[in-house]
């Protein structure tokens, strides 16, 4: 049983619940994670596993959204805007059923499934396991904006660990990607777990690394906050360098928030079910 599809089960199904009690009207709340409602969120996180589950069980099905989606780009780069029409303005409480029914079902087919097998993808393929974590990534990292926006502290697990891992082997690409020499001696990280477990990572420095909550270094290659919002305690030039743009995930480079921005809200989030 593939455990990083049972974790991507259990994170989106986490994010799930906190949705769950809220109102039709609830779903366009804005977040501070660009502006984008709720509504826009779930859009871009069930687009993005369908067309990843359709990768895996239903290669033509893959080919047609992608293309369709690669149309769509070439008019509009806006996620937000072309997402809505890919999924046909489904919005509100019946895109949270449709999301929910749709990983959980999801979740279930690829624990079941060979995480070397090779997957399309934009760009290089993936293998199943690589695929499915990034979609945990995903789950996990837009979640982040909509436990912000209602005030409430996630309770992390030891899953995040494959966000860690993808955080770790993207350091050299972080570089490559904004076309800027890698540095020679990767970072040593000394992380620890939510578990109170210490996950390490290269050669043991004491001038060269990264030590702290193994959260906090996940929200940094995540980009859902700045470096100096965390607790994490970088020493040395590359780890220095590298945590002020890290990038976990596919695109083109991308600036993490400025210091202050982002975090969770003190002001209670109201559903119009109360007003």
């Amino acid at each position: 049983m593939l455990q990083e599809a049972i974790d991507f089960r259990d994170e989106s199904t986490a994010l799930f619940d906190l949705l769950e009690p809220l109102t039709e009207q609830d779903f366009d709340a804005p977040t501070l994670f660009k502006q984008w409602t709720l509504n826009d969120i779930l859009a871009h996180l069930h687009f993005f596993n369908v067309l990843a589950d359709h990768s895996l069980r239903d290669q033509p099905q893959f080919e047609r959204i992608s293309a369709e989606l690669q149309a769509a780009r070439a008019e509009n780069d806006d996620l937000v805007a072309i997402a809505d029409k890919l999924l046909e303005g489904l919005k509100g409480r019946a895109l949270l059923a449709e999301w929910q029914a749709y990983f959980d079902a999801m979740g279930e087919a690829w624990s079941q499934a060979d995480p070397k097998q090779r997957l399309t993808w934009f760009g290089p393929s993936m293998s199943v396991r690589s695929s499915i974590s990034a979609r945990l990534m995903e789950t996990w990292a837009h979640g982040q904006a909509i436990y912000d926006l209602m005030g409430f502290e996630r309770i992390d697990t030891d899953r995040i660990k494959s966000i860690a891992v993808m955080g770790v082997n993207t350091f050299g690409w972080t570089f490559v990607n904004r076309k800027l020499e890698v540095p020679a001696d990767p970072p040593y990280l000394s992380l620890t777990a939510p578990s109170g477990d210490r996950w390490e990572w290269n050669a043991a420095s004491d001038s060269n690394r990264i030590a702290g909550p193994a959260v906090d270094f996940c929200q940094v290659v995540t980009q859902v906050r700045n470096i100096a919002d965390t607790g994490l305690v970088v020493q040395g030039e590359a780890a220095t360098r590298w945590m002020s743009f890290a990038q976990c995930f596919a695109g083109p480079p991308r600036d993490p928030p400025a210091p202050r921005t982002r975090g969770r809200s003190t002001t209670p989030f109201r559903s119009s079910a109360g007003r």
